[in-house]
């Protein structure tokens, strides 16, 4: 039997298995202890799952006191934001981000609609684990209100942001692929684009949650969608995993624009609308591609880097005040809108440089910095990942080195991120180098450090 995953982005787990009613109503339980107030917004990712364990969330919140507003299916971001707007004491999230159907869960937001940290979700588990959960009479049970209205909310509040020539956008009336694997993504961001004068057609927008391929936005799951590109004729793929927290592009070749590209191309886009000036930071994780270093200095604006996590950068975003972050997995962060993720603010950032730059998505990308970048993983079982470290340490005493989260190890042209995951029990190598011929020297320097001299 799976065992239930526990980290800085809430639970998750598979259904029936390790996420099961009781472990729900546990952790929600907490959650509202640990929030102490009223209303919660609840929306769920479109799995099929969600839905019966909305029911469950919701119910253990009214049990608790907290008045619910429901905003039924809807990405993680726009629970956020619906926190933010609707002044709630916190919102709860079911979904199981990129993971395949049989998983789901929890993912926790504070008062200000950002993700509770690691010091914060260690203090859920603690109040999960001690099982004590308890509830008020029948006279003082929480309310239940459903709202339709947020996603139109969302899009409203991606529509205002200052600097983005939204008048090119619609004279460009791009012709967009829509990927949302049929799941949060499939009503809003269709309606979105449309909003941004596209013609848009749609791949897996059928909003019932069952996913037309592994839900993970990475090339070798997406490659009868890159063919459909082409077969169409669109000028733009768009891809958004379960929660549509995260954005993937395609070039109107079919071609992967490149996850970490997302990011870039946002930055590169809050420099020309002037949301991004010299001195400024960009805040991204570690594990991010250097190609936003490269576009960053263009400006003199400065990249500051943060453990893997969303939180992580959205905090030193807040506490820096940077005006974009993100990470390399195609998560866009715009504090104008709201502190999280967001493919929505990312579709407006990115449709923004194309329409500026005029030409195909292609070119655009030919103009970026090219990096090649690998991502490999091992299982943590059996290996001894601290004398790991201190082999990678001892090997690389020259070069630059950072130990904030596993670590990052910086050459002139190069780099490698290795980390533990947050979310699975596995070891993440991350390299990224000019050259294919370069990133795979470096990963048999690093499995050599791993496992020995030959490997």
């Amino acid at each position: 039997m799976s065992s239930l995953i526990r980290s800085i982005s809430g639970i998750r787990g598979i259904v029936g298995e390790s996420l099961t009613p009781n472990v729900i109503v546990r952790h929600v339980s907490a959650f509202a202890d640990l929030r102490g107030g009223t209303p919660i917004v609840v929306g769920f990712d479109g799995r099929p799952s969600g839905a019966r364990i909305k029911e469950i969330v919701t119910g253990v919140l009214q049990m608790k006191g907290a008045d619910v507003i429901d905003i039924g299916m809807a990405p993680t971001p726009t629970v956020q934001l619906a926190v933010e707007l609707e002044h709630a004491a916190g919102g709860i999230s079911i979904t199981a981000s990129h993971n395949p159907s049989q998983w789901n869960g929890l993912k926790f937001i504070d008062q200000s609609g950002v993700f509770l940290d690691a010091e914060q979700n260690t203090q859920l588990f603690s109040l999960a684990d001690d099982e004590l959960e308890k509830f008020v009479q029948w006279d003082a049970l929480g309310s239940h209100e459903l709202r339709e209205d947020v996603l139109d909310l969302h899009i409203d509040a991606v529509m205002r942001i200052p600097g983005i020539d939204y008048d090119a956008i619609r004279e460009r009336k791009f012709r967009v692929l829509v990927d949302a694997v049929n799941a949060s993504g499939s009503v809003i961001v269709p309606r979105l684009l449309e909003k941004l004068g596209c013609e848009v057609l749609r791949y897996a927008c059928e909003g019932h949650g069952l996913f037309p391929h592994t839900p993970e936005p990475i090339p070798k799951n997406l490659v009868e969608f890159g063919s459909q590109i082409t077969e169409l004729e669109v000028d733009l793929g768009v891809v958004v995993d379960p929660d549509a927290d995260r954005l993937v592009l395609f070039t109107e070749k079919g071609e992967p624009y490149g996850e970490e590209y997302t990011i870039t191309t946002a930055v590169a886009s809050c420099a020309e609308a002037g949301i991004l000036n010299e001195g400024m930071p960009v805040v991204v994780n570690l594990s991010t591609t250097r190609a936003v270093n490269d576009v960053a200095e263009r400006i003199g604006a400065q990249v500051v880097r943060t453990p893997v996590g969303e939180i992580n950068v959205v905090k030193r975003m807040l506490a820096i005040n940077a005006p974009i972050g993100g990470e390399g997995s195609g998560g866009v962060v715009l504090p104008q809108v709201h502190a999280g993720r967001d493919s929505l603010v990312g579709i407006v950032l990115v449709l923004d440089a194309f329409a500026r730059n005029g030409g195909s998505v292609s070119e655009y990308r030919s103009g970026l910095p090219n990096y090649h970048i690998r991502k490999e993983t091992f299982p943590l079982e059996g290996l001894e990942f601290e004398s790991v470290l201190a082999a990678i340490t001892a090997k690389y005493p020259d070069n630059e080195q950072n130990t904030e989260d596993g670590i990052r190890i910086d050459f002139p042209k190069s780099w490698f991120h290795l980390r533990k995951s947050n979310t699975e029990p596995i070891v993440r190598a991350i390299i990224e180098a000019p050259t294919e011929e370069e990133t795979g020297r470096l990963s048999q320097e690093i499995s050599s450090a791993m496992f020995g001299e030959g490997n």
